[in-house]
């Protein structure tokens, strides 16, 4: 079995596809909350359902307000408005999970996905 991933609802379908398609559990938001949820409401359901955060919201990316012990994981995505790279971030994503594939490497952890890089915050 893959990772658990909760994914926010600003995360592409592309990028939800490819993690159900690579064996990844993906519980969306959606189906679990109201869209328009508060942040910390949407981080809350994310540990109630023991699965890592996955959100192109940089919201998460705040280390001060989301201090990355405090969560099962969070995986912010950042998109900055150019969908034309979300294929190089699922590559780089697809390395990344392949490398990492234990939930309990991502506990304590913010991982900021960028085309050329991912930075680990712990």
């Amino acid at each position: 079995m893959g990772l658990k991933f909760f994914a926010d609802h600003c995360v592409p379908n592309s990028v939800i596809q490819y993690l159900c398609n690579e064996n990844h559990e993906v519980l969306k938001l959606r189906e679990h909350l109201p869209v328009e949820s508060p942040d910390q409401v949407v981080i809350e359901k994310a540990q109630q359902l023991n699965a890592i955060l996955i959100s192109l919201n940089g919201d998460f990316s705040d280390i001060v307000t989301y201090h990355p012990p405090n969560y099962k994981g969070i995986i912010a995505i950042q998109l900055r408005n150019r969908p034309e790279i979300i294929l190089l971030l699922l590559e780089r994503l697809k390395k990344f999970l392949l490398s990492q594939n234990d939930m309990r490497y991502y506990k304590g952890k913010l991982l900021i996905l960028e085309v050329h890089r991912i930075r680990i915050r712990q």
